[in-house]
């Protein structure tokens, strides 16, 4: 069973996303996007999976976004899949994928959804939040 994340240490959520995966017992890879950009390929392979136009899966905060005018509808998925892949930045956060399915996991709790345990005990996020998890699971 592979799981992985698509993470940045320095984002809150990002962190107790990965917190929650470690405590359903799971060791994922770790992909660092700001280190180690997708290629727009596997952007494309996440967005597919996702489910999501590739809007919904863009940060706004923090980023070049209101720099390069993508708040404009005018740009195509394509050409906003191209802005991501030479700006990784761009990408909101956390992506997770499993074996029941990917999701950007914001807030941090939806992760529960996809992880193939549970259900699993409370835990408490960073800013002291409790997360209790209902066990409910993709199909």
């Amino acid at each position: 069973m592979t799981v992985t994340i698509f993470h940045n240490p320095d984002c809150g959520t990002s962190r107790n996303v990965l917190a929650l995966i470690r405590h359903a017992g799971i060791e994922p890879v770790i992909v660092e996007y700001l280190k180690t950009p997708p290629s727009r390929e596997r952007l494309q392979q996440l967005v597919a999976a996702i489910g999501s136009p590739v809007r919904a899966l863009l940060r706004e905060k923090g980023t070049p976004y209101a720099e390069l005018g993508l708040g404009d509808p005018h740009w195509s998925d394509d050409q906003l899949l191209d802005f991501v892949a030479q700006h990784p930045i761009l990408l909101n956060r956390p992506i997770v994928e499993t074996p029941l399915g990917t999701g950007l996991c914001r807030p941090s709790e939806s992760v529960l959804t996809l992880l193939p345990v549970g259900p699993l005990p409370p835990f408490t996020k960073e800013d002291g939040e409790r997360v209790v998890d209902t066990g409910a699971r993709r199909a």
